[in-house]
C-alpha cells in the first residue's frame, strides 16, 4: 500500500511511502487485539483499593446487648458489618490486575489494528520535522493543516523528542509517542493516525522481527 508523504504544513512532497503488507495489509485478528486491549487497561489499574474488614475497625470488643430475651437478633460488638460503622464484608482489597500476554500476540495485535487503520484511510504519512522549541500553536497548526484538528490523533515519531512532545502534550484528544511506545488501544482509539517517515521502518523492524 502506498500512502503520499507530505509536509507538516500540509504541501505535498511529491513522495510516497510503501506500507509494508506484513504489518499493514495482514488479515485482522480480532480475538487479539480485544486480549492486547484488555491487558493494556488492566496493567493500567493501580489495584490500592482497601476496605477495612471487622479486624481492622477501632472499636470495643464488648458484646452491645445479652444473647437472648430481648426480641431482637443476637448482636456481638459494634464492629459487626450489619451496623454503622462496622467492618466491610468481602470488601475490595489490594491486587494486581495486569496478566501475562504473549509477545506473538501482542505484535499480531498491534499489526491487526494497524491494518484496520490502513483500511479505512486513516494513516498520513509526515516528512520528518523538528520543532525548535515547544510551541503548543505550531503543533495545532500542523493538526489543521493535515486536516485533523478535529479527531483523535496519534502522533508517531521515530525517536524520543521532546520539543515535538511538550508541543501535543496539552492539547485535548491528542497523543504523542515513539514507535517502541506504539500500542494497540492507543492506535485503536485514534481516529487517524500520524506516522513520521522515519517511523514506518522503525515499525517494520520492531514488528517484524525474526
Amino acid at each position: 500500500m502506498d500512502v503520499a508523504v507530505i509536509k507538516y504544513s500540509g504541501e505535498q512532497t511529491g513522495r510516497k511511502v510503501s506500507l509494508n503488507s506484513d504489518v499493514f495489509g495482514i488479515e485482522p485478528n480480532d480475538h487479539a487485539i480485544w486480549l492486547d486491549v484488555k491487558s493494556f487497561l488492566a496493567n493500567q489499574r493501580q489495584g490500592t483499593h482497601k476496605s477495612k474488614q471487622r479486624n481492622e475497625i477501632t472499636g470495643s470488643s464488648k458484646k452491645i446487648k445479652k444473647q437472648k430475651g430481648t426480641g431482637g437478633a443476637r448482636a456481638g460488638n459494634i464492629k459487626n458489618p450489619q451496623f454503622k460503622g462496622g467492618g466491610r464484608i468481602f470488601g475490595p482489597a489490594p491486587r494486581d490486575y495486569s496478566f501475562k500476554l504473549n509477545k506473538k500476540v501482542k505484535d499480531l495485535a498491534r499489526k491487526s489494528a494497524l491494518t484496520y487503520k490502513a483500511k479505512d484511510n486513516s494513516i498520513a504519512v509526515v516528512e520528518d520535522f523538528n520543532f525548535e522549541k515547544p510551541q503548543t500553536k505550531q503543533y495545532l497548526s500542523m493538526l489543521k493543516s493535515l486536516a485533523v484538528g478535529d479527531k483523535k490523533t496519534l502522533l508517531v515519531l521515530p525517536e524520543a523528542n521532546r520539543s515535538v512532545a511538550l508541543s501535543g502534550r496539552n492539547i485535548p484528544n491528542t497523543k504523542v509517542v515513539t514507535a517502541a511506545q506504539l500500542n494497540t488501544y492507543d492506535v485503536i482509539n485514534a481516529d487517524s493516525l500520524i506516522l513520521v517517515e522515519s517511523s514506518v521502518n522503525k515499525i517494520d523492524s520492531i514488528l517484524n522481527k525474526k
